[in-house]
């Protein structure tokens, strides 16, 4: 049987592409492969695993834009909470509006809106799929897997 094993790609609504870009590229460090003019639409990658990760295109003037509630795109980094660390600075110091952070027990996130109100988690994967398939499982409520994550740089 078919079945389905991993997110390919996401393409995202955004009011002016060209104005998103530079948040994928310079904050979050993605290629831009290609922009359609004609189409209003940008490719970007990550690397060289897939010929784009992240397609942005032109939300016509009439509909809305943004993530509602808690629905966001996740992006697992490489490396654990000191490489999330530096991206959260990272984001600080391009002016990206952050909402939270949170510690999942199976990961760690930053949760950041992109120009146009997408919600993006940037995570670190902390556990095995296996560990975290099952800490999922034993969690008797969604507090058990939402913990104070604080990425802020200590005082000295």
């Amino acid at each position: 049987m078919a079945s389905i094993k991993k997110v390919g790609r996401v393409v995202l609504g955004v009011r002016d592409p060209k104005r998103s870009i530079p948040f994928y590229t310079e904050t979050l460090g993605m290629e831009c492969v290609n922009f359609f003019e004609d189409m209003q639409m940008a490719f970007l990658s990550f690397g060289d695993e897939r010929d784009h990760d992240i397609a942005l295109i032109k939300v016509p003037d009439d509909q809305p834009v943004g993530s509602s509630g808690l629905a966001h795109t996740a992006l697992e980094i490489d490396g654990g909470e000191p490489e999330l660390r530096e991206l959260y600075e990272r984001l600080k110091s391009h002016g990206a509006q952050v909402e939270f952070t949170a510690d999942h027990v199976i990961s760690k996130s930053v949760y950041v809106f992109d120009p146009d109100g997408n919600r993006i988690e940037i995570f670190s994967q902390e556990m095995s799929p296996a560990a975290g398939k099952q800490t999922i499982r034993d969690a008797t409520a969604a507090h058990d897997l939402l913990k104070p994550l604080d990425l802020q740089p200590a005082a000295v």
